[in-house]
């Protein structure tokens, strides 16, 4: 009982700076990728404890693309490196979908066939879209909001299915900031286009 609720400090924790990350990056606030940085790496044990494996290897990767968009966000926009928030063509987004749905299913039927995760589709799912759409997100691409609506609504399932309510609540206000976020960035991209001769 001590070691449960000692795990459950910890994901409140990683689900504070988990938030911190998501309301700092609508600001566009270089601060996100720090609070990004120690969320991720507490999920990390915490998902491999709880025997989602492929959801503590994302937080992995989450770890190394907090370095990447710490750095990334640190350049000014109108240096060679610095980058304002852009769209990318309906081409892009067919390419995106269909890798995405592909490496799912590619990777959730190696899981359902060793047995290595008790959700596999599911864990693949979130797992793939999320490590795509994390660089979308630091490479400011507009749509990289829409596409966490749907990441975030299959996270709750899995979470719920796999008993990590905290974190659900932490999706839950990351469906409703991922909104904001689209808001936000969308006008600054509006923005641009006017201010742009």
């Amino acid at each position: 009982m001590a070691s449960m609720s000692a795990l459950s400090g910890w994901e409140i924790v990683a689900t504070l700076l988990g938030l911190g990350y998501i309301l700092f990056a609508i600001r566009q606030s270089v601060w996100a990728w720090p609070c990004a940085f120690f969320s991720t790496l507490i999920y990390t044990l915490l998902f491999w404890q709880g025997q989602l494996p492929l959801q503590a290897v994302l937080n992995g990767y989450y770890l190394l693309m907090a370095i990447y968009g710490f750095w990334l966000w640190r350049q000014p926009v109108k240096s060679d490196n610095g980058i304002a928030v852009h769209r990318k063509s309906l081409g892009f987004h067919l390419l995106y979908l269909v890798t995405g749905f592909s490496l799912t299913f590619a990777l959730g039927g190696f899981l359902e066939s060793g047995d290595h995760s008790r959700f596999p589709y599911l864990d693949a799912g979130v797992m793939v879209f999320s490590v795509m759409n994390t660089y979308l997100m630091a490479r400011k691409v507009l749509e990289n909001w829409l596409y966490w609506l749907v990441i975030n609504s299959a996270a709750i399932v899995l979470y719920w299915q796999s008993g990590f309510y905290f974190t659900i609540v932490m999706f839950v206000l990351y469906f409703g900031l991922a909104i904001v976020g689209y808001r936000e960035w969308r006008q600054d991209w509006i923005q641009r286009q006017h201010s742009e001769p």
